[in-house]
């Protein structure tokens, strides 16, 4: 039977039955009129020279309601860049690019750094951030839409499914996720399923129901990286920079709206894309690093909003959480042998001890600096210190497209 079950705190949007892209598409060119949306595509050079960008472009040259499209583009020289125009330029849709190595974008971040202003290190979380200020300084659209760059399934019924919430000026949405099963001949989205959902409902048994907690676990896929929000939320939202990047999101979506304006949406019945090396012995790198920045960003939020952590908790919290993640191990080895799945549980064994150990790093890192989780002012903030902050970005990304 279809999935239509609502649980949790958000609205659950399933994918019911054959959907009708051609009907999404129309609906949203409609919506376009009155409510345009923009595409922030946050992208790395390596992603043009693989089947991710390339498979990418050719399924946008087909989208028809877009009404900009913002390039973030990270580690590319100016003969990369020029590459990547040329690549970008099928596209019918306006595209502007962000060379976040370029020198106008560079004098951008010097500025922000003499005012005060720590937008923190490359990476996923300030391009996005900063192609959020450019949609925000052009003026033109009122809806963002955000999706990776390293889809190697990607289709363009993902981005429909994902605008249409937000876009719908009959639905009360600011913000929107998606989420999508990780699933080839085995279980992917290891952060997902033996850290993050056991350690949230692990910290619920130790302090008991939190609602950032529950709208927390309300997520289907809280660490996907597609997402669709208003230019209202871009601009009062402050995200982390770092690993943290997606719950560090959600966390501000929940404090700064009602969760009865959030959905999550299924958006892909396939979904591949790089993966990440476990690294159980580096916390500097892989899905260790990950596990720490996204730990550390829980423990921040939670401390904001008065649960009082001590050394005692973080030890129960690592004996618990060790349990909750062995349990869950168990159903997901049981789902997959009904399912025909490759299950490895020694490697699923490993994931849980090392992300055991970077929950005690995190907690050690917060117990000697609570307030070290990275977090980018908001754009209201920005424009405070810089009144003039919008113009210098716009210019400098017209410069660089001409």
């Amino acid at each position: 039977m279809s999935d239509f079950y609502q649980t949790g705190i958000i609205t659950t949007l399933h994918q019911l039955g054959k959907s009708s892209l051609e009907r999404l598409e129309s609906e949203l060119l409609r919506f376009s009129k009155t409510k345009p949306v923009a595409l922030v595509l946050p992208a790395l050079y390596s992603e043009f020279e693989g089947p991710a960008m390339p498979g990418i472009i050719q399924e946008l040259t087909k989208v028809k309601y877009l009404n900009e499209i913002v390039l973030a583009l990270d580690q590319a020289s100016e003969q990369e860049l020029q590459r990547v125009r040329e690549l970008m330029a099928t596209i019918p849709t306006e595209v502007r690019i962000i060379h976040n190595n370029g020198k106008r974008i560079t004098e951008v971040y010097e500025t922000l750094a003499r005012n005060g202003l720590d937008v923190g290190q490359p990476g996923k979380g300030r391009s996005a951030w900063l192609a959020y200020g450019y949609v925000l300084a052009r003026g033109r659209s009122d809806v963002i839409a955000l999706h990776d760059c390293d889809i190697v399934t990607y289709n363009r019924e993902l981005l429909a499914r994902l605008c249409y919430p937000v876009a719908n000026p009959y639905l009360d949405f600011v913000f929107c996720k998606g989420y999508y099963s990780r699933v080839s001949n085995k279980m992917n989205g290891r952060v997902t399923r033996l850290l993050v959902t056991p350690l949230v409902r692990s910290i619920q048994q130790l302090v008991g129901q939190h609602k950032f907690l529950a709208f927390l676990d309300s997520f289907r896929y809280p660490l996907a990286g597609e997402f669709c929000m208003t230019t209202d939320l871009a601009r009062v939202n402050r995200i982390p920079w770092d690993w943290g990047l997606e719950v560090g999101s959600l966390a501000e979506v929940h404090r700064n709206y009602s969760p009865r304006r959030v959905c999550q949406v299924d958006i892909a019945a396939t979904y591949e894309h790089k993966h990440q090396a476990l690294s159980p012995d580096d916390a500097g790198k892989g899905l260790k690093k990950m596990a720490v920045d996204i730990c550390k960003s829980i423990f921040r939020t939670l401390a904001s909003e008065g649960v009082v952590f001590s050394d005692g908790l973080f030890k129960s919290l690592l004996v618990t959480y060790l349990r909750q993640a062995e349990d869950t191990l168990l159903k997901y080895e049981a789902d997959a042998m009904i399912n025909g799945l490759d299950f490895d549980r020694h490697e699923e064994a490993k994931a849980v001890e090392t992300f055991t150990n970077a929950i005690g790093l995190a907690a050690q890192i917060f117990m000697e600096n609570p307030m070290s989780t990275p977090l980018i002012p908001n754009w209201n903030r920005v424009i405070s210190a810089i009144p003039d902050i919008f113009e210098m970005l716009r210019i400098a990304v017209e410069e660089d497209n001409k």
